[in-house]
């Protein structure tokens, strides 16, 4: 494989998983420009000499100016609350990874991305054979790091953790995810009557 096949690859395999910014980019985009089209309104009205539409430039500069006086500080808490919010929004939505719960597996030929939900079913199923329990007995969730994989085993016949833990890590490595996860079996203490 060339090197911009690879490069192409790495960077779809990338894309795929990690979320798009575009909401949010989108967002503060029309809030500015909304913001700006409306100062340009007022401005612009103000230049023919015409009455402001909501609120003159001069009115609304020395409104800011004078504030906090003539507005109840619980007015003044609600909107500083407000904007720290929209504004911890904004800053979150940049600054996090935003990874999609999904796994890369290698290959030579072409990007392959698994969905964790595809992969955790699969899991589970080699866990409950391993376990002998039924399909509702076992529970998997799949971090980033972490293979997590609850059993809860049917009173009376015992589950043993370690074939659990080898048949789920032999279906990993069957998938060849990468990074390879950890993975952690939890049996429940109490059992289920009746399956």
């Amino acid at each position: 494989m060339t090197d911009d096949t690879t490069r192409l690859t790495s960077e779809v395999i990338r894309r795929e998983m990690h979320s798009s910014r575009a909401v949010p980019a989108t967002i503060a985009a029309v809030l500015v420009i909304l913001v700006c089209l409306y100062v340009m309104l007022e401005a612009a009205l103000k230049a023919l000499g015409q009455e402001p539409w909501l609120l003159g430039p001069e009115t609304a500069a020395g409104w800011v100016g004078s504030l906090p006086e003539g507005v109840s500080p619980t007015v003044l808490a609600a909107a500083g609350a407000l904007l720290f919010l929209v504004g911890l929004f904004f800053f979150l939505a940049a600054v996090l990874p935003g990874r999609r719960a999904r796994l890369s597996i290698p290959n030579e030929r072409t990007a392959v991305v698994v969905d964790a939900e595809v992969l955790a079913s699969s899991l589970a199923r080699r866990a409950r054979i391993a376990a002998g329990v039924a399909p509702e007995q076992v529970l998997v969730t799949i971090g980033r790091r972490l293979v997590d994989v609850q059993v809860r085993p049917t009173s009376g016949i015992p589950v043993n953790d370690g074939a659990v833990r080898a048949a789920v890590e032999d279906e990993l490595r069957r998938t060849a995810v990468e990074p390879v996860p950890e993975v952690h079996v939890i049996v429940a203490k109490s059992g289920v009557i009746g399956q």
